[in-house]
């Protein structure tokens, strides 16, 4: 007798829909075909094994098991369930009639329980796309898959308990959320920048960098607060449409991240990868590729503490995701995209000691070394960082103080206003979202200076000895600047103060 199941298979974020066919005839072997690596073609032990478990025979005929398209490589232990199922239908143990109208995965252990799967989300919006009436999930996974609409979404712990949901044609085990819902009730913060003594400087610039899509560095001390800063700055980023929440939901689950009890990851993800990563583990990649801390970044913040620490091989590898905003990983049999836009915000030590231009301790690196040490950080990399911020550390007098600071949330709202502006000027543009990503066309069009700010540019470029590569950028965060003051024109106030975001630029820097 010949059933066929549906399974889902992940390439990239994305799902392919995975058909199962299994058909019992006269003899004794067991053939499973399609391209499975080795844990699929384990699975042969674990059915027999759970299928004499939970009181049901093991057929002792001739098995044969395909898993179509043939081309595509067959991953991993979720297959059991799905292929349990058709042999059970295909020996008559259940009923099969309603096994079209379903994509299913899990892992099986012995016993017949289901274990939690990687995907489950692009799984469901694969299934609704393919116009299956519903899927089944580990109970686990329910929660992410169920966040899709439009699809009936089940969710079991136990192999009996689909095979009972098949037989009676009940709706047992079917599970309904609210994707607006969950986005409203998870959208909150740990971290506040009210909790942050002093800093307004740096807060400032945290602001023009959110609200332009802006990359920063940060240059101070230890024990500046560089990374207290960072750690707040998601807080007072747009909060994540439906449409972002779930592409960033679909990266996290694919990588086997996704908590049970969450359906989405709608606050805006924070990665802080070591500095001992390698290249695979920032940009994704291995065996059978995964996506790596810059795609887990996405619609968030990469915050890379100790930049000159990093192998610069790591630093390099990803310079073209943060141009494209997507990761190309590439094997000999597969070629997968990983989306990658995120805000890069990185910290550093002035030099090895730390306390080059510290206001009350010496430094004790030669002028070279610290050349050299900042040098360690490529030309082309530091091309991609908008807004260059000296950290300085915060007097006792504004640490005992007892007055709150500005709460995120009306930081965040200032944010959104000026994110609305941009909205409105790109609304034409297919790849531009915000004033970070504005060409050299692009600034001639939406960023005209006045003969005074063209002077103080002019100024500016030959006084402080700034390099050609600081012009583009000086000018985009002036832009953003003027949005946040509700300004149609880029003032010379504007200017002025985008200029002194750009430090490392000066060319006596570090001498």
């Amino acid at each position: 007798m010949l059933v066929k199941t549906f399974g889902s298979a992940i390439h990239g974020i994305d799902a392919i829909i995975i058909t199962i066919e299994v058909n019992i005839s006269q003899g004794k072997k067991f053939y499973l075909v399609g391209l499975p690596d080795n844990a699929v073609k384990e699975s042969h032990h674990r059915l027999v094994a759970v299928i004499n478990n939970i009181g049901n025979k093991f057929p002792r005929r001739r098995i044969v098991i395909n898993m179509a398209p043939a081309d595509i490589k067959k991953e991993g232990s979720a297959y059991d369930l799905p292929i349990a199922i058709a042999i059970l239908a295909a020996s008559e143990q259940i009923s099969n009639h309603r096994l079209n109208d379903f994509v299913m995965m899990g892992e099986l252990s012995l016993d017949g329980s289901i274990k939690r799967v990687k995907g489950a989300l692009s799984m469901a919006l694969k299934a609704k796309e393919d116009n299956f009436i519903g899927i089944i999930v580990p109970l686990e996974n329910v929660m992410e898959a169920a966040i899709v609409e439009g699809i009936d979404v089940y969710g079991f712990s136990h192999i009996t308990e689909v095979m009972a949901m098949l037989n009676n044609d009940t709706k047992d085990g079917l599970v309904e959320l609210n994707a607006d819902d969950q986005l409203l009730k998870l959208n909150t913060y740990t971290f506040d920048f009210e909790d942050v003594k002093g800093q307004e400087n740096i807060k400032r610039a945290l602001e023009i960098a959110a609200a332009g899509g802006h990359n920063v560095i940060m240059i101070g001390p230890p024990g500046s607060g560089k990374t207290m800063l960072a750690k707040r700055l998601p807080s007072i980023l747009p909060p994540m449409s439906i449409e972002e929440a779930l592409e960033t939901t679909k990266i996290h689950s694919v990588a086997g991240l996704l908590p049970s009890d969450s359906s989405l990851v709608s606050a805006r993800p924070y990665r802080s990868p070591h500095h001992t990563i390698s290249d695979a583990g920032l940009v994704g990649g291995g065996t059978y590729p995964q996506p790596g801390e810059i795609s887990l970044a996405q619609n968030g913040v990469l915050f890379l503490d100790e930049l000159p620490e990093f192998k610069r091989s790591v630093l390099e590898v990803m310079r073209q995701p943060m141009e494209d905003r997507i990761v190309t990983i590439s094997r000999a049999r597969v070629t997968v995209d990983y989306p990658a836009s995120f805000m890069l915000v990185a910290a550093m030590n002035p030099c090895p000691c730390g306390y080059y231009n510290h206001p009350d301790k010496d430094c004790v690196c030669s002028p070279g070394i610290v050349k050299s040490y900042l040098n360690k950080i490529s030309g082309p990399l530091m091309d991609r960082i908008d807004l260059h911020v000296e950290v300085t550390p915060v007097p006792f007098s504004e640490l005992a103080d007892t007055k709150a600071g500005v709460k995120s949330e009306i930081v965040r709202q200032r944010v959104i206003k000026a994110g609305k502006i941009q909205e409105f000027r790109f609304k034409d543009q297919k790849n531009i979202h915000n004033n970070a990503q504005m060409s050299t066309k692009d600034l001639s069009i939406y960023c005209q200076l006045d003969e005074s700010g063209r002077n103080l540019l002019k100024i500016a470029m030959e006084k402080l000895s700034l390099s050609a590569r600081a012009y583009d950028r000086i000018i985009k965060v002036s832009r953003t600047i003027a949005d946040l003051d509700s300004s149609e024109f880029i003032k010379t106030e504007h200017l002025a103060e985008a200029i002194q975001y750009r430090s490392l630029d000066r060319e006596n820097w570090g001498q």
